[in-house]
């Protein structure tokens, strides 16, 4: 899983509430196994009529925010169903952090284990970067994770919580795979330690 540390990038405003797990990626997407590729199907509904054509007004189709790195969104982000799909559509895109004021837990949680960073605001803070988001391409945002600070392009910085263990599994780019292998001298003695005094197991 790719370390995540410090973000410095285009954020892309997004401030419909109960954005949904089908809205992300829609169901018909949801065949593969492969966490590549997705991202092209990201939002698939929302940026593209029946016949594949951009829809000009969606925020993703701008130019100002064809690589965005990180969404402002409105309330309670990532609810519906518990497909994993969705946060492997954003991060195939290029999204590495997503900031609300709430998310579905199953959502808030995939993130983590994808590699993207998921922040919980206060809602006057989140509208004062959706503000600064709507500003475009020239209005980068920086997200530390290391010091859990969010700062605007024009300097305003605001503090974010964030689980103590989540957190080190995002700085080092741990997920479950890397946690256990951790361990991995530890499961090997007690598996050289268990051949040995159960050889029949």
């Amino acid at each position: 899983m790719q370390k995540f540390t410090t973000l410095t990038g285009i954020a892309a405003p997004m401030p419909l509430v109960n954005i949904d797990t089908d809205m992300i990626i829609p169901k018909q997407f949801l065949k593969t196994i492969q966490r590549s590729g997705l991202g092209k199907n990201l939002f698939d509904e929302m940026r593209f009529t029946q016949d594949g054509v951009e829809i000009p007004d969606f925020v993703l189709n701008q130019p100002a925010y064809r690589k965005a790195e990180i969404l402002v969104a409105g309330d309670n982000f990532g609810c519906g169903s518990s497909r994993e799909h969705a946060p492997w559509a954003l991060l195939d895109f290029g999204i590495r952090c997503v900031i609300s004021t709430s998310f579905a837990d199953i959502f808030f949680n995939n993130c983590f284990k994808n590699g993207i960073l998921p922040i919980v605001m206060p809602q006057e803070v989140v509208d004062v970067l959706m503000a600064d988001a709507k500003k475009g391409a020239n209005a980068r945002v920086t997200v530390d994770l290391e010091s859990q600070t969010v700062t605007t392009s024009d300097g305003q910085v605001f503090g974010f919580d964030v689980d103590a263990h989540r957190k080190h599994c995002l700085i080092n780019g741990l997920d479950d795979i890397g946690l256990t292998l951790e361990k991995a001298a530890s499961i090997d003695s007690y598996e050289a330690k268990a051949a040995m005094t159960r050889p029949w197991a």
